[in-house]
């Protein structure tokens, strides 16, 4: 089965023989696939300058002629950085700035991220390519045990009017842009009065105030002034929402249906 999916971009990249089984979108093999590799649990997929010495040529003056190489391992991968001087960067093009970095001559750095972008400098340029991990391994049911339920980390209703608030602030990151800034108050109202007529400053900034309680985010009132208070603690409540999954892309449907 194949686990890990590797997306070059169309220009100038190519890929060169020898190279990893390939799959196009109709099943048929062939390198005019649409150019994505697709690597099975241990296969590898090595980069670099170099047309001979790898699977994936970057014919770039400022890439090493062995750069790196990519390892599917299972539901995850890792990448190892062949590079003397350069760091590589993983970005997740879904999250909000997360990102990891691969120091030169790092081996078997695990990749977390399901969606990923290899980020190459090279001579004043920054090349760059995707990996995918679309596979995903799942814990069985486990059979009943006695005691009580564990109680839930979150407790959020989505039903309810604060989720509603708490989706509009995290909107913009989720929309793909990672570093946006957070919306106003004012804009938050905007957002969701198609759905919620009676939304108001004063009704926005409650339940602003009421998820930082519920999700026990207290910022000291002896250090907090007055007017950047409200900022960092939208700030906070967005950076726990997306860190932990609170709020995904799919549950912005609330804010056309609040109530």
């Amino acid at each position: 089965m194949y686990s890990i999916i590797v997306v070059p971009p169309v220009s100038p990249v190519s890929l060169v023989s020898p190279v990893p089984p390939v799959a196009r979108e109709d099943g048929r093999g062939g390198q005019e696939c649409g150019r994505r590799v697709r690597l099975a649990p241990g296969e590898r997929l090595t980069f670099g300058r170099s047309a001979q010495a790898n699977d994936l040529e970057i014919p770039h003056e400022g890439v090493s002629r062995r750069a790196g190489e990519i390892t599917a391992q299972g539901a995850f991968w890792i990448l190892s950085n062949f590079s003397r001087d350069q760091t590589y960067v993983v970005e997740n093009p879904e999250g909000a700035g997360e990102h990891i970095k691969v120091a030169p001559g790092r081996l078997d750095a695990p990749v977390p991220f399901e969606f990923a972008r290899i980020v190459l400098p090279a001579a004043g340029d920054l090349l760059t390519f995707e990996v995918w991990a679309p596979r995903h391994d799942y814990l069985g049911t486990a059979s009943g045990l006695d005691g009580a339920p564990t109680a839930p980390a979150f407790s959020l209703d989505r039903g309810k009017r604060y989720f509603a608030v708490l989706a509009a602030l995290c909107e913009p990151r989720l929309r793909g842009e990672p570093h946006a800034p957070l919306p106003t108050v004012d804009q938050v109202v905007a957002r969701l009065r198609p759905g919620w007529p009676a939304a108001s400053r004063t009704s926005v900034q409650w339940n602003i105030d009421y998820l930082a309680v519920k999700l026990r985010l207290k910022p000291g009132p002896d250090t907090a002034e007055p007017g950047p208070r409200l900022n960092g603690k939208k700030e906070s409540l967005v950076s726990m929402a997306l860190r932990f999954d609170l709020v995904r892309e799919d549950d912005l449907a609330v804010l056309a249906a609040v109530r």
